[in-house]
């Protein structure tokens, strides 16, 4: 009945009802993010190499970044025949050669040049290589020919730097030449439609195969971007929501339970344990905490479990404890206390179910607005370089984009967006931490 009327007394302020909808739907991808990506593969794609991210360009902007600009920029494309993206023909003879006709159509509608165009060959043959010719159809109807070669097992052509292909375009870069509807004319203009790449391979062998991908490298890329490795930041905007949470709430979770226990403890104790409680917490609160931290992950392990370890350690005695210990002060001589020692109550009852429930109300809106702090702290570490080098976190995207410069390249996405998740998380609970205390501290219900 109280936990309902309080309730109740909540969703009076807008501010916690914001709070409540952001830490919903933060839980929400906490919970989404290791259904859709489980943790090994996580790990596994976030610590790959720029190989595991070929399909992706360097430093791309998220797709929803063409909703802001008139001029559309283009956005990556990957089309494979073993995947089934683009469509594979085979026609075979009666000595055993074979014809395969791939074709990669897409639809081009960006008002300015992709950065690059790659063919990616994977034959299986046991001595005769297959022959391939490969054509570019445009919108209006020419063919250019890209190539004439024999492919090995494994084998790519990249348009750009090829200068056969720059040669058949009057000088210009493939990239520029092959979308422009007269590469020789003085006036050239960008032609948008249906282009397509035509790749018609000659085998020499029975049971001869032959797969193409054609990628497409634009100047954005999925929903978040890409960084200086190929590598989506979406992964790491995705997982760095369960990890910044757990963080911060768990930590929050121990550290002010154990300030309500050690408090409780030492007011109802008194005498030396009182004045040892009293010491420690002094010692703690000069104790250089953040330069503590960064001698921890720098000289012995920068692993999340051994940062989260010290960070509760080094807060088991924090400033709090001196203003529980005035609060129990009071509790202590409340009549029903002196009734439980009358009937003979043991200390560890008083404590744990007469001491601590009474202060749980007041500790509650300190609990949540705790959480940021903490969230803060373990991204603070990782944009140091000292975050754990394994897991992808708000924190370690911050740190990639400074090492890397993306504010003087102009890569304000690959900042922004990890910097408004931390934004956002904070925001949200300081509101709902905010709108508890007001409703369990009566002083601060008028403000």
């Amino acid at each position: 009945m109280r936990l309902a009327n309080s309730l109740r007394e909540l969703l009076r302020y807008p501010s916690a009802v914001a709070g409540m909808i952001i830490i919903l739907v933060l839980a929400a991808i906490s919970i989404y993010a290791p259904i859709a990506i489980p943790y090994d593969k996580a790990i596994e794609l976030w610590r790959g190499s720029e190989q595991t991210w070929y399909r992706n360009p360097k430093y791309a902007s998220p797709e929803w970044i063409n909703y802001f600009r008139s001029e559309k920029l283009a956005k990556s494309i990957a089309l494979s025949t073993a995947e089934g993206t683009a469509t594979k023909e085979i026609v075979t003879d009666d000595k055993g050669s074979s014809t395969i006709t791939m074709t990669f159509p897409f639809e081009y509608t960006a008002n300015v040049f992709p950065q690059e165009m790659i063919l990616y060959f994977k034959a299986d043959y046991k001595e005769k290589k297959p022959y391939v010719s490969a054509t570019w159809l445009t919108p209006d109807g020419r063919e250019i020919r890209l190539g004439d070669f024999s492919v090995d097992k494994s084998q790519s052509l990249w348009f750009s730097q090829d200068p056969k292909i720059k040669l058949r375009l009057g000088g210009l870069d493939a990239q520029e030449g092959l979308f422009v509807d007269n590469p020789r004319a003085e006036t050239r203009n960008l032609l948008n439609g249906q282009y397509m790449v035509k790749v018609v391979a000659i085998t020499f062998e029975p049971d001869t195969d032959l797969d193409v991908e054609f990628v497409l490298h634009g100047q954005v890329a999925g929903w978040a971007g890409t960084d200086h490795l190929r590598r989506d930041l979406g992964i790491a905007l995705l997982w760095g929501t369960p990890v910044a949470l757990a963080f911060g709430l768990v930590a929050s979770l121990l550290t002010t339970f154990a300030h309500m226990a050690i408090a409780a403890a030492g007011v109802w104790f008194g005498g030396w344990l009182d004045e040892l409680i009293q010491r420690i917490t002094e010692i703690f609160l000069v104790l250089p905490f953040l330069p503590i931290l960064i001698m921890i992950g720098t000289f012995y392990s920068r692993s999340i479990i051994v940062i989260f370890g010290a960070v509760i350690l080094l807060s088991l005695f924090g400033g709090s404890i001196k203003s529980l210990r005035a609060t129990f002060l009071q509790i202590k001589e409340a009549p029903y206390i002196e009734a439980a020692r009358a009937y003979g109550a043991g200390n560890g009852r008083i404590i744990f179910l007469y001491i601590i429930p009474r202060l749980i109300p007041l500790l509650v809106p300190a609990l949540v607005a705790a959480i940021p702090g903490y969230v803060f702290l373990e991204a603070s570490l990782a944009v140091l370089g000292l975050g754990d080098p394994v897991l992808p976190t708000w924190g370690k995207v911050i740190n990639d984009a400074s090492a890397n410069g993306a504010l003087y390249k102009g890569l304000y996405y690959w900042v922004l967006q990890p910097s408004i998740f931390l934004m956002i998380a904070g925001l949200a609970f300081a509101m709902l931490g905010f709108s508890l205390d007001r409703i369990f501290n009566p002083r601060l219900r008028g403000i």
